[in-house]
């Protein structure tokens, strides 16, 4: 899949750099075209003339030198690339990236780039802990920067944990995971509906019961399944989030709300995720005018809600029914549970108080079980990474239903 793409790798210093010089062998071999940056720390490892051996292409290593005076060469090389990996990312180079910061030709290129950027952070264990490592690292991501988690093991300079930079093979891998799941639109054609956010059980005019959920695991499933070529409605409860551009949005309130667009949109759907943290119960008395405060206690008895999923688990023929299970214990047995009992297709499960898991974060650890009996987990990803491998196994449980 990286046959003919334009690979930018960029080099920065530290002892993993003779790693680069084998992924660019493989990315070569692979059929990609190749060209490396290198920042004046990374030429203290390997020399600039090793990667033009391997990649037949000059090496990017000075923002001043410009060979072609018709052209800038750090917007050019930047409006070349169709990726950009950072192999190996030092602690340094991932602070300038997170500051914004542009002194050398790396750090230029990437700022004037608009191709994707994956880095592969790799340093000693206890720099990589480091929390202002680990806050640039989450700023990154926040930023669109797709990081590749350092390794346990073994380190040059002695100490054993994580901070090993991926494996070349690893690399080489998810570069082509890039460019097979960028290329195919494997959704087009298909309308898919997502639910998002909280609601609000409304109380009286001031208040209300609502819950943790921000909205972004459904915002970023959105976006995901956008970029497959659905045609997407995404269904959201208050939040603050901005909706991916290209996306149809329904704005809700109550439970109530998110039922009735559901069940609007659910009948001409191929796919419906209902990522959305519903209320399961709301009061069954509401005010007009704001309670006042009374001597005493108050109790607020409450009646369930609309069970959406369940509902359109019932009602539903051809579409694909997606449901998430948001446990804090038993994961695993309550979301089989509910895959069964809902009639879904595949359900998206995670423990909400692991550690990286919970709501509001920017990442997740899900674990994703089809109605076939695939079971696929993840270890701790980005919301918007997360997203993409829920997308895609949505689409591997189509392609095994259609080949069964």
């Amino acid at each position: 899949m990286v046959e003919g793409k334009n690979v930018i790798l960029a080099v920065s210093g530290g002892i993993a750099a003779f790693k680069s010089a084998a992924l660019v062998s493989k990315l070569v071999q692979a059929g990609a075209n190749v060209k490396v940056m290198m920042t004046e720390s990374a030429k203290e490892f390997v020399t600039p003339l090793t990667f033009q051996a391997l990649s037949s292409q000059p090496v990017y290593d000075n923002t001043f030198h410009e060979p072609d005076p018709t052209k800038i060469a750090h917007i050019d090389i930047a409006d070349w690339a169709d990726v950009i990996l950072v192999a190996p990312a030092t602690a340094n180079v991932l602070a300038k990236l997170a500051n914004g910061i542009a002194d050398d030709m790396l750090t230029t290129t990437i700022l004037a780039t608009t191709a994707p950027i994956y880095l592969a952070p790799a340093m000693n264990v206890n720099m990589y802990n480091r929390r202002s490592v680990q806050r640039n690292v989450k700023t990154l991501k926040e930023d669109g920067y797709k990081v590749i988690d350092g390794e346990e093991g073994y380190l040059a300079c002695g100490w054993t944990g994580k901070g090993r930079m991926a494996e070349p093979d690893d690399l080489l891998q998810i570069l082509q995971k890039h460019f097979s799941s960028q290329s195919r639109n494997l959704l087009a054609g298909k309308k898919v509906v997502i639910t998002a956010g909280p609601t609000q059980e409304r109380i009286d005019p001031v208040r209300y019961f609502t819950n943790h959920s921000s909205g972004k695991m459904g915002y970023a499933i959105a976006q995901a399944a956008k970029e497959q070529g659905a045609e997407v409605v995404l269904i959201s409860g208050p939040t603050t989030l901005q909706v991916p551009d290209g996306i149809e949005v329904v704005h809700t309130i109550s439970a109530q709300d998110m039922y009735e667009a559901v069940i609007k949109y659910f009948v001409h759907a191929d796919i419906v995720i209902k990522s959305a943290a519903v209320a399961d119960y709301r009061p069954k008395d509401t005010f007009l005018h704001k309670r006042k405060k009374q001597p005493g206690t108050w109790s607020v008895e409450m009646e369930r809600t609309i069970d959406i999923l369940k509902t359109i688990g019932e009602q539903k023929t051809t579409q694909l029914l997606v449901g998430f299970a948001a446990e804090s214990e038993n994961v695993e047995e309550y979301a089989l549970s509910k895959l069964h009992s809902k009639n879904l297709d595949l359900i998206v499960a995670n423990n909400i108080l692991q550690e990286g898991a919970g709501f509001k974060g920017e990442t997740n650890i899900i674990m994703t079980i089809a109605k076939d009996g695939r079971k696929k987990e993840y270890p701790v990803l980005s919301k918007i990474e997360a997203a993409k491998c829920i997308i895609e196994d949505i689409i591997s449980y189509t392609k095994r239903q259609e080949h069964s």
